[in-house]
This record gives structure tokens, C-alpha cells and sequence, in this order.
């Protein structure tokens, strides 16, 4: 165990690409997508209350919702025991997917096949 382990100061443990991981759910806890954030996108999101994260394929911050409308006003923020993962509590102002589903997570796994889930 170490001081980032116990301490009331926010260290956040970026990886080795300056990036740490951010789980989204909604107010009931329900998962609605993973995405990645830096520094900077940690500290637009405080500032600003809405979820931006760090977009690994466009290499640039990313609001949530600049395009589609569909934002993650955050509610509240916590980081995990060893400060490497953020889950954000989050208003969602529409679907959570880019493909128009509420959550990311509209498939389970099944052997090889995919079925989508309620």
C-alpha cells in the first residue's frame, strides 16, 4: 500500500500514454460507455461539469456530445484505491453510444456470437 492508496489528494496514476481509464455510468449505475482521460481532460471536465475525454483515435480532447448533442453532465467523479481509473456519474443527455444505443454495452457475449440485449 502506498500514500496514493490512503491520501485525500487527487494523484491520478496516468499510464505510460499520460492516459488513465474512465468508466461512465448514470445516476442508477447503469454502464453507459469506457473512454480514457488525460490531464487536461480531467481538468476540462471539473471545470466545466461535462465529460471530455482524451480521444485515442483522433489524438485530441473530445467532449462528449460536440457533435451529436448527446453530453454527460457529471454529477459527481471518483477515482479508484490506487488512482488509475475514474468512474464518472453522469446525466446523460441522450444515447451514450455513437451507434445510438442508451450504453456501449448492448451485446453480450455468447461462445463466438454477439447478442444484442435489451
Amino acid at each position: 500500500m502506498t500514500d496514493r492508496d490512503t491520501s485525500l489528494r487527487l494523484d491520478p496514476r496516468f499510464d505510460e500514454n499520460g492516459l488513465v481509464t474512465a468508466v461512465v455510468s448514470d445516476r442508477t449505475g447503469a454502464l453507459l460507455m469506457v473512454a480514457h482521460m488525460n490531464a487536461e481532460a480531467l481538468a476540462a471536465t471539473q471545470a466545466s461539469g461535462q465529460a471530455t475525454f482524451w480521444s485515442r483515435s483522433r489524438q485530441r480532447l473530445w467532449k462528449k456530445g460536440e457533435t451529436s448533442g448527446n453530453v454527460l453532465t457529471v454529477v459527481e467523479i471518483r477515482i479508484d484505491c490506487d488512482q488509475d481509473a475514474l468512474w464518472l456519474i453522469c446525466d446523460p443527455a441522450g444515447p451514450a453510444c455513437h451507434t445510438g444505443a442508451t450504453s456501449c454495452f448492448y451485446r453480450r457475449v455468447e461462445g463466438d456470437t454477439l447478442v444484442p440485449v435489451a
